[in-house]
This record gives C-alpha cells, structure tokens and sequence, in this order.
C-alpha cells in the first residue's frame, strides 16, 4: 500500500504531521506493507531568495498576525509537538525564506534512493535544530550527512536539474484537490488535508487496506463433511 504526503519544508504543521504519519504506520498492523512516498508542496516562492526573515516578522507580513496572537499560535504547534514525544520542536524562534532550492534538494536526495532519509533530515535540521536549510550551502551540508555526492549535488541544484519535478509535484498534489500542506494520499483513494492525528490516520490506513483485502471466508464443515487438506490448505468437500 501507498501513502504520498506533500509538504513545505518551513511549515510547522507539515513537520507535525510528517511525526504523526510516521507514528501511525508504525502502529498499523501491515506495516512493512506501507510504502511512504515525501513530495513537495512549495509555499514560500514569493520570498526573495537571498535573504530570511524571523517567524514573527513572516507572519506579519504574509498573514497580519502580530505580537501576541503569533506567540499564541507558534506555541501551541510547540506544544503540540512536545506532547507527542517529538522535541525540540522550535517554530517562534525560527528563520524562514524561500525553500525552492530546498525543494529542489530533496527531489534530487530522492532521485539517488534518500526519500524518506532526506525528508527527515531536513525537518530535523529546520525544526530540531532551527538550522537554515536555504541556501546551498546548507543544503551542501545536508547532503553530506546524507552520504550524497557533494559535487553531484553542487552541480543538480546550480543547474536547477529538479526544479520541473517539484513543480510537477506540487501542480500533481493540486490536482488531487490539494489547497495547502500537508497534504496526504492513502493507497490513491483517501485524500487527508492538514495535519491529522496518528489515531485518525491509523484508522485510514486500516480502511484502505480492508478495502483491497477483503476477509477470506472460513468454509465451515457440516453434516459430517471432511475437510479435504492439500499443499495450499483445507477444503471441505462439495457434494453434488
């Protein structure tokens, strides 16, 4: 089975929900059946690309939250983060920026078989360790870590190899009906917007695998019927 989550590298429910996606496959009982799949939803392009701004000072100019309402909202992800076991979790204290590179970087960790490796790295250095991840430099870093060709890199994201595959994905993500990140696709027929709880998603992941797996009846023996076993299992005789 196959789940696909979309996400912006900067957003903080977007890391919360990454935690609790993983949390509920781990907890599903066919779980070494799941197949997670990271992709990219950029939502910061308007950024300029040479500089960052603080969490407070983006808040305000991109969505008019100020002083105490943005100290508000930004702890409260904290906290949420916190009580699920995933700390630091630093979002008010944070820089963000344009992440088009960054995009560009986990598609091409993707392309070289680092999928959910880059995905977690990344997240861990912006939000664990409230780390920049913007420039190629950092990037370059990251790719180290990684255990990713460092020329190769260099040379994918000054070149700009991935940047038609982000925008790929992300246009892909709006089609399935995607307004914002996260954004999560179970096995191609649930479609879960925002960060949901790993209870909710356990529950989908077991909807969608009862979906293709229905129950195989058990033939019940009767009037003193044998089953007849073989190879592959027991029948029990059809009388004519």
């Amino acid at each position: 089975m196959k789940v696909d989550i979309w996400s912006e590298v900067t957003c903080p429910w977007c890391g919360l929900g990454h935690h609790r996606l993983q949390r509920a496959v781990e907890r599903f009982e066919h779980a070494s059946e799941v197949e997670v799949v990271h992709h990219s939803f950029p939502l910061s392009s308007s950024f300029p690309e040479d500089r960052t701004f603080s969490v407070r000072e983006a808040l305000l100019r991109r969505h008019g939250v100020s002083g105490g309402q943005a100290e508000a909202s930004t702890r409260r992800i904290e906290a949420l983060a916190a009580a699920e076991g995933l700390s630091p979790y630093r979002v008010l204290g944070n820089q963000v920026g344009n992440t088009d590179l960054a995009h560009e970087f986990l598609a091409h960790a993707s392309a070289q078989g680092k999928n959910r490796e880059a995905w977690d790295a990344i997240f861990d250095t912006y939000f664990g360790k409230a780390e920049p991840v913007f420039s190629l430099e950092d990037l370059l870093a990251l790719s180290d870590t990684l255990g990713l060709d460092r020329e190769q890199t260099r040379q994918a994201l000054a070149q700009h190899h991935c940047r038609e595959q982000v925008r790929d994905d992300a246009a892909h993500a709006r089609r399935l009906g995607a307004t914002g990140a996260p954004f999560i696709v179970i096995d191609g027929r649930y479609g879960v917007p925002g960060a949901q709880d790993s209870g909710t998603l356990l529950d989908l992941l077991r909807s969608a695998w009862d979906d293709t797996h229905p129950p195989i009846p058990i033939p019940v023996a009767g009037d003193g019927a044998t089953p007849v076993c073989g190879p592959d299992g027991c029948a029990v005789p059809v009388h004519g």
